[in-house]
């Protein structure tokens, strides 16, 4: 009797079951702001990777691009059904309702203090922010922030696009509370 392939994809009912079990271990509220994020392409691939980590809000500041909006819908796939957000607001109102709510708000931006992302303490209920494709954060939502956090990078490129940057943010926050 030979045994089944463990490098197998996983069916629909396995990977039920993963995410079952990751879920559990996850206690941390994690929540983003988009500042002036229009892309439509970003916002649906942030929403996308809100839904796939268990973020639990987003609160749009500035001229940010709704969910809602149909070429946003084709990169979200529906997923921004699974994550509440909010209509925009000033960015600085958007920090202080999420400090209201109990979140430590940490911008993913170059500053001169920021800190290596994978040094920044990311634990507890944490609110990612960042900022427009063009700009990044405005400073006045870099001076109501708790924290700037960098992402360090070695190539040649200044940047990453605004829904890497989240992704990466998003999934560096989880990493550190899993890995506890």
């Amino acid at each position: 009797m030979s045994t089944p392939n463990p490098r197998r994809q996983l069916r629909p009912t396995d990977v039920k079951r993963l995410n079952r079990t990751w879920r559990r271990t996850t206690e941390a509220r994690l929540a983003l702001i988009l500042e002036s994020v229009t892309g439509p392409f970003n916002i649906g691939s942030i929403f996308r990777t809100a839904a796939a980590f268990g973020v639990d809000t987003v609160w749009l500041a500035g001229n940010a691009t709704p969910p809602t909006n149909p070429k946003a819908q084709k990169t979200a796939l529906g997923t921004d059904r699974l994550v509440s957000w909010h209509d925009p607001v000033p960015a600085p109102e958007a920090v202080k309702a999420a400090k209201a709510d109990g979140y430590r708000v940490i911008a993913i931006e170059l500053t001169g203090d920021a800190t290596p992302l994978h040094e920044t303490p990311l634990t507890g209920d944490v609110c990612l922010v960042v900022g427009s494709e063009d700009h990044g954060c405005s400073p006045a939502l870099l001076e109501s922030c708790d924290a700037v956090a960098y992402i360090p990078q070695v190539g040649r490129v200044g940047s990453f696009n605004v829904s890497i940057a989240a992704a990466i943010a998003i999934a560096e926050s989880r990493r550190q509370e899993w890995t506890r």
